[in-house]
């Protein structure tokens, strides 16, 4: 027999795939199209192999080229962006995520989704101190108060302040918003077409959870966030860039 794994032709196909894959990496959420030298100057690959292995995802419709020469990503990645939704439970990408940013912590993490004009805790991981905030999964909170509450509505179109700000940074602390005793701080969870899946957040008692403490902690949240995003398969530099502007402040 023989190990098709250490033949040449063997290698060739894997760098061969490697180089594809860079290809479809190339294209960000803010690109319709892509121009040769614009893919070339992102990998780093000569126009001659990009024009190869464009050919090759063409035919598997991966990639798509235009009229005037440039390239969209193809129909195909959208069928295959659909199978991975519907083999993706949102618990086993959010439980892992949200138990290490509890016990890096020490507080509760919990993810709420948008309701009409209310938000409702779908997830919680609770914290491990004797006293803490006391949310359950199912409980309805009004929308407009509370860190999630307003980081689903700032990224669901909510107009003014906080708002614009929290589309700026990506996070919202708050203290005593929607009750006097507890404190927090959210991030937006994106997932495909960056659509608003939910938000993260990290809450305790204001006593605990003070601004000192939320200010260390939005760089951790903000990292959560963003692999979380990742994991849905969404892009996710901006959170990214908000993580290292927090981490660098």
């Amino acid at each position: 027999m023989t190990d098709t794994t250490s033949s040449p032709s063997s290698a060739d196909g894997v760098a061969a795939l490697d180089r594809a894959i860079a290809i479809l990496d190339a294209f960000t959420t803010a690109d319709r199209s892509l121009g040769l030298a614009e893919i070339a100057a992102r990998t780093g690959l000569y126009k001659s192999t990009i024009l190869r292995l464009a050919n090759s995802l063409m035919r598997g419709q991966l990639l798509e080229r235009l009229d005037n020469g440039r390239y969209r990503i193809g129909p195909a990645t959208f069928r295959l962006g659909a199978l991975y939704q519907r083999s993706v439970v949102a618990m086993d990408i959010l439980s892992p995520i949200m138990r290490d940013l509890s016990e890096q912590s020490w507080e509760s993490v919990a993810f709420y989704v948008r309701s009409g004009d209310l938000r409702t805790c779908l997830y919680r991981v609770e914290s491990k101190h004797p006293i803490r905030y006391t949310i359950r999964e199912g409980d309805v909170l009004p929308l407009l108060v509370g860190s999630g509450g307003r980081v689903l509505a700032a990224f669901s179109g909510q107009q003014g302040e906080p708002y614009e700000t929290i589309r700026k940074t990506y996070n919202y602390v708050s203290i005593g918003d929607r009750d006097p005793q507890t404190a927090g701080i959210s991030a937006p969870v994106f997932g495909p077409g960056r659509t608003l899946l939910g938000a993260l957040t990290l809450a305790g008692p204001s006593t605990r959870v003070d601004a000192a403490f939320l200010e260390r902690m939005k760089a951790p949240l903000l990292k959560a966030a963003a692999r979380a995003t990742r994991a849905f398969g969404e892009d996710a530099s901006m959170l990214d860039e908000a993580a290292n502007a927090e981490d660098g402040s």
